[in-house]
């Protein structure tokens, strides 16, 4: 009994000093032990999701979403073409869905499906206004039936979208999208600066990238007018921003100077001075109180120019 009880001692002993030796040297069996362990924490890390993403994390799947039939675009039919980066995409505060069923609805991969956040086509998975203007847009008698194409990523700089970015591709193919699908785009919505302002980027670059972007549109067929918002206001290191805003600043003044520029451009909502501090729920993001103030006027700006075109 106290031989095999010295044995096993022994052989426990053994197997410590060899078990330091091979962490510690970083030889057999220790990296394939580790690497197992880490296998194994991996396949219980990947729980069960509605949710699915591309390789650049779009999302473009949801369990939850109902497929219905394409509405048939007519004069009453708004087709918004909606570009961006993270107040553009699904990082809203507040989630919103069609009160008109199938007459709100977001196309995506040539299919559509009654709008809801997070809308299919952007990245992450919160809220989004866009449905809440295609709701108002509707009550307001515009239009009759809205249809949502949402191409826009969180932290996406204006050079990813231009002629060489990897963004570009994909605006091309979600453009031939649409009209494959019969769809003719009638606005162009862009809601992005926030993070060009946070990289340095000059206005000159701004200008330049952005118009490499409209020229991809404009080459593909796309002649309708591009709303280019003024936002460049995203706080705090915890977003990627910083702790104060400076309201004139190069991406403002390059926003501002394309508004201008003619080639279709107009200028969209200016969130920078629209929202407050309590419209923002992380001092970058758009909360509920947001989404209204952004939905009303995005509302406005488009029912303003609807009257104007219709009037000559």
């Amino acid at each position: 009994m106290r031989k095999t009880m010295a044995v096993g001692l022994a052989a426990l002993i053994a197997m410590y000093f060899l078990g330091g030796m091979s962490a510690r040297h970083e030889i057999f069996p220790w990296p394939q032990l580790s690497e197992l362990r880490t296998m194994v924490g991996a396949e219980k890390a990947a729980a069960p999701s509605r949710y699915a993403f591309d390789d650049k994390e779009r999302l473009i799947g949801d369990e939850s979403k109902t497929l219905v039939t394409c509405p048939v675009q007519t004069d009453r039919t708004a087709v918004l073409l909606i570009l961006g980066q993270s107040n553009a995409a699904n990082d809203g505060g507040q989630r919103h869905r069609s009160n008109y069923g199938a007459r709100v609805v977001n196309a995506f991969g040539k299919r559509c499906f009654i709008a809801a956040s997070p809308l299919l086509g952007s990245t992450d998975t919160k809220g989004e206004y866009w449905t809440l203007l295609a709701n108002n847009l509707i009550a307001s008698g515009q239009n009759d039936s809205v249809i949502l194409a949402p191409l826009a990523y969180s932290g996406s700089e204006v050079a990813r979208w231009a002629k060489g970015g990897d963004l570009n591709p994909v605006l091309v193919d979600t453009v031939k999208q649409l009209q494959n699908s019969g769809y003719r785009i009638t606005s162009v919505l862009w809601v992005q600066g926030e993070k060009d302002l946070v990289l340095g980027t000059t206005a000159q670059a701004y200008q330049e990238h952005f118009m490499s972007m409209v020229d991809t549109l404009r080459q593909h067929g796309v002649e309708a007018p591009i709303y280019i918002s003024i936002a460049s206001k995203c706080l705090e290191p915890s977003n990627g921003g910083f702790k104060e805003h400076i309201p004139d600043n190069p991406i403002v003044r390059a926003q501002l100077a394309l508004s201008k520029s003619g080639h279709g451009i107009r200028e969209g909502v200016n969130s920078d001075a629209l929202l407050d501090g309590e419209d923002r729920y992380d001092d970058c993001h758009i909360g509920g109180t947001g989404a209204e103030k952004m939905s009303r006027a995005w509302l406005n700006l488009l029912r303003s120019d609807h009257r104007l075109q219709t009037s000559r």
